[in-house]
């Protein structure tokens, strides 16, 4: 049975709203609480970010076969074309650091082994 537009607005709505919930109540967490939030939306099977990246390469080829018919510009398509290849690339970026991410989110938050130490935020990497 087809959705109705008006439904797939909704749910479209809807997620933009719970998103904004879940960033407000990041903000509010613990440490570790927020860690294991971050790992999970951040999760590369079935986090909110590949989730995204998925739906963007969806509407990439759909955006395609519909720049190919001609009802829509083929910069429509190679834009969102684009942006599904940057969110892979995030995506692929951030997993080298999943592991680190379920680690410190799966440690208790009193049983800490040694003291936190500062850290400076600089670092150069080659791309």
């Amino acid at each position: 049975m087809p959705h109705s537009t008006s439904d797939q607005a909704k749910l479209a709505d809807e997620i933009t709203r719970q998103l904004g919930h879940l960033t407000s109540t990041l903000v509010q967490l613990p440490a570790h609480q927020a860690t294991q939030l971050i790992a999970r939306v951040l999760d590369p099977m079935d986090g909110i970010l590949s989730g995204f990246a998925h739906l963007v390469a969806t509407g990439s080829r759909f955006a395609k076969n519909e720049a190919e018919r001609g009802a829509l510009p083929a910069e429509v398509w190679l834009a969102l074309g684009r942006a599904a290849n940057e969110l892979n690339a995030i995506g692929v970026d951030l997993e080298e650091h999943a592991d680190t991410l379920q680690r410190f989110s799966a440690r208790p938050a009193a049983t800490a082994a040694k003291p936190l130490v500062a850290t400076p935020l600089v670092i150069r990497r080659r791309r």
